[in-house]
């Protein structure tokens, strides 16, 4: 699972790393969460960062607010389901972070880690994307979700899922590619090499995604 993450990088940075430019204004954030407005770039306008929902609703949805709004796909079964098949098949995205956080439970209970990439560089998430068209006011409002997959090595003592993170720009760009195909698409969906991070505990005070500043950075 992936339910918090960080996006911190300054926006000139995030554009020079993706060879693409912000549609609007978007500033640091240091405790992501669902329903927020975050940076993603889609197959379909990959010169374009754009700030999208995160929690997927999908566009055949008659009522989105009371409709499940999934945060995260599993990529082990994306082909199986067909709200998610079709998605890979059409509508995929890169989501710009440059960490994540995970809650290992222990005896004491649930401990906050940030995991990031050993140069604490900027990564995509492999994400997926719908728009759901509001027929009242004939507006249109995209969504992500991101894929999950199993644990690498250093992962595996803290949570039993973690986010896809894309290996570097070839495969970035080998995700947004529609001339790949869908089981071509699905390889790319590893577990990041455990070597090239690391991780480190954090304060309960990232619980909360109201605690948004630079302080849910540092170690507990």
């Amino acid at each position: 699972m992936c339910g918090r993450y960080t996006f911190v990088t300054p926006a000139p940075a995030a554009e020079k790393r993706f060879d693409a430019a912000f549609t609007e204004p978007a500033g640091p954030n240091y405790n992501a969460a669902p329903s927020q407005q975050l940076p993603i770039i889609t197959n379909a306008a990959p010169q374009q960062i754009q700030l999208v929902s995160w929690g997927l609703v999908p566009g055949w949805s008659r009522d989105p607010a009371s409709g499940p709004k999934p945060i995260n796909a599993r990529a082990e079964t994306l082909a199986e389901k067909p709200s998610f098949r079709q998605l890979l098949q059409r509508r995929r995205c890169l989501v710009l972070a440059d960490s994540f956080y995970e809650w290992q439970a222990t005896p004491a209970g649930k401990v906050p880690h940030r995991i990031l990439l050993q140069d604490e560089q900027l990564f995509a998430f492999a994400g997926l994307w719908d728009e759901w068209l509001d027929r009242s006011t004939g507006e249109l409002h995209p969504t992500f979700t991101i894929i999950t997959t199993e644990p690498n090595a250093l992962m595996a003592n803290i949570h039993n899922r973690m986010p896809v993170i894309l290996p570097g720009r070839a495969a970035e760009q080998a995700w947004l590619a529609d001339d790949l195909g869908s089981k071509a698409h699905q390889e790319l969906l590893l577990p990041y090499d455990a070597a090239a991070m690391r991780e480190y505990v954090v304060s309960k005070r990232v619980n909360s995604p109201a605690n948004n500043d630079a302080e849910v950075l540092a170690a507990a």
